[in-house]
């Protein structure tokens, strides 16, 4: 029997105490059975939590996936105990569930974009397309990767700023990571004027190469005739270098370059503009 009657009959003790007299004690079992369950639930649910997470240690799993999937295990583990317990009381299991289901999607219309992005750092976490300390280009950002949150990633510039990107929208774009492979290719463009000595400045570029350490002999380097330009004809070296090595190298390479073509005649041209000047006789 449930104690049903208007806000003042709630308020009559008589009522109350002939409510009680029928249905307490049986409401008292139910209570106590409740804190029972709730109980040695949550002794339950400590150890298969820990349990879960000794599991998910002993796998391939990073640090931030485990720290999700723990989360998610948490809450789920939470949710069943509650069921469990309102059931006990007397709640209907699948009125409970409706509500639940209710709820679940009023909460995720008014969060879709925060749900998008969990989605996409579940899918980034799983795949793993890069790692913390990766270099990439994601969601039009670039960065190295300071840290892949549930929501966001982390990316720090090499002007030492920081950019937090979405995950929806960098799972999304195409990513790109240059950090994946411990080597890179270097490609470099150089010109040299038409009037200029093709296999001189070959030989200078070949020597330069030869004389720089981090270029790698295997796979071999190689100094490409790639174009007849309109004004100059373009030389493309291909030089396989260390990841780390990448940038450093490229600069120096233009720098020797430019002082080698220098000291050895070979001209590099550049856009030059005509102007004539005509007198009109009036």
């Amino acid at each position: 029997m449930i104690l049903q009657s208007t806000g003042t009959e709630l308020l009559n003790p008589a009522l109350i105490w002939n409510w009680l007299q029928t249905n307490g004690l049986d409401f008292f079992w139910s209570i106590l059975a409740a804190i029972i369950v709730y109980v040695v639930g949550k002794i339950l649910k400590r150890y298969l939590g820990k349990a879960a997470e000794k599991l998910m240690q002993r796998s391939s799993f990073d640090e931030t996936v485990r720290n999700f999937l723990g989360n998610v295990i948490r809450i789920s583990l939470t949710a069943v105990l509650w069921i469990i317990v309102l059931s006990t009381l007397g709640f209907n299991p699948q009125s409970l569930l409706v509500i639940l289901g209710g709820a679940s999607l009023a909460v995720g219309l008014a969060l879709k974009d925060n749900l998008s992005n969990l989605a996409g750092g579940v899918m980034m976490l799983m795949l793993k397309p890069f790692k913390k300390g990766d270099y990439i280009d994601g969601a039009g950002e670039s960065g190295t990767v300071e840290e892949i949150q549930i929501y966001y990633t982390v990316l720090k510039t090499p002007t030492n700023e920081l950019i937090v990107v979405p995950n929806g929208s960098m799972a999304s774009s195409v990513i790109k990571n240059y950090s994946a492979f411990e080597t890179r290719r270097l490609d470099l463009t150089f010109g040299i004027g038409y009037n200029d000595d093709i296999d001189k400045a070959k030989s200078l570029l070949n020597r330069l190469i030869k004389n720089e350490s981090r270029i790698f002999a295997d796979p071999a380097p190689a100094v490409l005739v790639s174009e007849l330009a309109d004004s100059s004809v373009n030389f493309t070296l291909r030089l396989w270098v260390k990841g780390a090595d990448f940038w450093p190298t490229r600069f120096d390479m233009i720098e020797r370059v430019k002082k080698s073509f220098d000291e050895n005649g070979v001209s590099i041209p550049f856009p030059q503009r005509d102007v004539h000047m005509y007198q009109v006789n009036k």
